[in-house]
């Protein structure tokens, strides 16, 4: 195959083959999240592997125990709010504070991208804020963490600053992953309007 790999994932045929396969060959996990957010991101203008590999590696990995809420795999502390990573983000130097910042903005785009039905429920039940002030936190996070010294040394700074100036598409596209494929029976008026907002956001 002369275009390599990168043609089979942008197939659009595969993401049916891969839902519909019920045979003993099924798609790995990471497999079947990268083809969809591609599909998903291509949807809305974003033509970017890297911020797809970024965001499938991202929900693989944050869908594994109590990840989500450790700023690091073997990190002794769990953050459950954006208020308390601010905080340590204020505090912390060096490799830490790269961790944090860039922990900022996942755990935001998790948040914002596979539950916002819940982020809707809490802010009509306590008051909790709503998507833009979640994407504004993980907005920050990312550039932030593109800026720090260590993101080119990893070789990160691109995609970090990418996901920072695209999030809107990245939680979108994460949305209607969720909306479509983990959740699909949920119905509510929330769902309906973000909807809605959204396409209208992004026309």
């Amino acid at each position: 195959m002369e275009e390599g790999p990168d043609s089979l994932w942008d197939d659009p045929r595969l993401m049916g083959a891969l839902v519909a396969s019920r045979d003993l060959v099924r798609p790995s996990p990471a497999l079947f999240f990268y083809v969809a957010l591609r599909r998903l991101l291509l949807e809305l203008g974003v033509d970017d592997r890297a911020v797809t590999d970024y965001c499938a590696a991202m929900v693989l990995a944050f869908g594994r125990g109590d990840r989500a809420y450790r700023i690091s795999e073997h990190d002794e502390n769990r953050y459950a709010y954006l208020v308390d990573l601010m905080a340590e983000a204020g505090r912390a130097e060096g490799e830490r504070q790269f961790r944090v910042r860039m922990h900022l903005g996942n755990f935001s785009l998790w948040l914002t991208g596979i539950f916002p039905d819940y982020i809707a429920e809490r802010r009509s039940r306590k008051g909790g804020p709503a998507l833009p002030y979640f994407e504004g936190i993980g907005r920050r996070g990312f550039l932030m963490a593109s800026d720090h010294r260590l993101a080119g040394r990893y070789g990160l700074d691109g995609v970090l600053r990418a996901l920072g100036q695209r999030f809107a598409e990245a939680r979108i596209a994460l949305n209607r992953m969720s909306d479509r494929m983990m959740f699909p029976s949920h119905h509510s008026a929330d769902r309906l309007m973000r909807q809605v907002e959204d396409s209208f956001r992004l026309s």
